[in-house]
């Protein structure tokens, strides 16, 4: 017999949500191991913002045994339930689970049930109760491959899971890989983004160059500017303040490389970023889960010894003027000024996810990268109403 159990504030329970992944990915050689810290903190009213206009709850499955089988989490984002929805949509997430389809589903009942009694009528999964930067999606592709630092990996089997009970593609993820070396740049980089790259380095109005942590603050304001231009229209963001954005630097700043953050100028007005941030999970995978005083010794050993050689593309941004004239590749291009110097630390660039509901940064990503997806993830729907019209998440203008 399966019961499930809130965890609520118990801390044995809190712990077992922690512990169940340990036990279900202890074979999986790419699986690494999330800060314990960052996953409790999704569910810490004091540290995530998203409780101040939002619900959340999860649940753990046990068998007769009284052992841990499967885990979920289910939320309302009140600010976003009702945009760009034809129905008060939720989401569920944090869902690990043995390979056993009657515990799975009750765990999608659970969330399903929970949500109802809410006003909900849809929900989105496996995704964040947060940003979705973190935490969002099910990964169908590229089990081979090390999770991304607060990105997910799963089992092969939970995709059945999903697709069985019901939840259907509302979008898919994908990450790129882009080469750093002279040679597998121009045998992997279309031409064309080379050729359109010189074109702009060509022109003496535009100009790049990387940050520079003594004028953190003039960088983050060049940010915003950029965002807010390029970014602020799209579906579920909001213009960005000046405080938020040198909040947003100064929390990166411990872990920043100067060499990864560009940014492009035309006339000295700020008009393009590239934000890449080393990948914190090829040190994390060294800490087991735990930044205790022995986790931050390792942390700060390997980043003292450069162990790490992988870099994340964050955020890619260029504004709407400047847009289409091959601005988009120089900015991509420009770490190339030192990546292709001697000793530069990192030979492998994975892009964040970019959705297929924007297919013009998809087709740009393909070009400037191996033209093939490194990893594939999917955002999943479920309408509570049966006989509702599914409808896939409509794509960027």
């Amino acid at each position: 017999m399966i019961t499930l159990k809130e965890v609520g504030n118990d801390t044995r329970l809190q712990k077992e949500f922690l512990q169940l992944p340990i036990s279900l990915y202890r074979n999986e050689p790419c699986w690494i191991r999330p800060i314990d810290a960052d996953i409790e903190d999704v569910f810490n009213s004091k540290k995530n913002k998203y409780f101040k206009n939002g619900v959340c709850i999860r649940w753990i499955a046990f068998n007769e045994k009284n052992e841990a089988i499967g885990r979920v989490a289910a939320f309302i984002d009140h600010n976003t339930a009702n945009k760009d929805n034809d129905q008060p949509t939720g989401g569920m997430g944090f869902f690990e689970c043995i390979e056993n389809k009657e515990t799975a589903f009750l765990l999608f009942d659970k969330c399903k049930d929970w949500l109802q009694t809410q006003g909900i009528e849809a929900m989105d999964g496996p995704i964040n109760f947060g940003e979705r930067d973190q935490w969002w999606g099910l990964l169908v592709d590229g089990f081979d491959k090390e999770p991304t630092y607060k990105m997910n990996y799963h089992f092969p089997y939970y995709r059945d899971f999903f697709e069985n009970y019901g939840f259907k593609t509302y979008f898919k993820q994908y990450t790129f890989q882009l080469a750093t070396t002279e040679k597998e740049v121009r045998s992997t980089m279309d031409k064309a983004v080379l050729d359109r790259a010189d074109r702009i380095y060509a022109l003496p109005e535009y100009s790049f160059k990387h940050i520079e942590k003594k004028n953190l603050d003039k960088f983050a304001d060049d940010f915003r500017i950029i965002y807010n231009k390029a970014w602020v229209k799209h579906s579920g963001l909001g213009e960005m303040s000046q405080d938020k954005a040198i909040a947003i630097m100064k929390r990166m700043k411990p872990i920043l490389d100067e060499q990864l953050m560009w940014f492009g100028y035309y006339n000295e007005e700020p008009v393009a970023f590239f934000i890449m941030l080393p990948e914190l999970n090829q040190i994390f995978k060294y800490v087991n889960g735990k930044l205790d005083l022995i986790g931050k010794m390792k942390f700060l050993w390997h980043k003292i010894l450069k162990t790490n050689k992988k870099a994340m593309g964050i955020i890619f941004g260029i504004v709407p003027e400047h847009q289409k004239k091959g601005v988009e590749s120089a900015i991509v291009l420009s770490f190339t000024k030192i990546a292709w110097q001697k000793g530069f630390q990192y030979s492998e660039i994975e892009l964040n996810w970019i959705g297929d509901f924007n297919p013009k940064m998809l087709n740009f990503a393909k070009m400037a990268g191996s033209g093939k997806p490194h990893k594939t993830f999917i955002t999943y729907r479920y309408l509570f109403d049966r006989n509702k019209e599914f409808k896939r998440c409509p794509e960027m203008k």
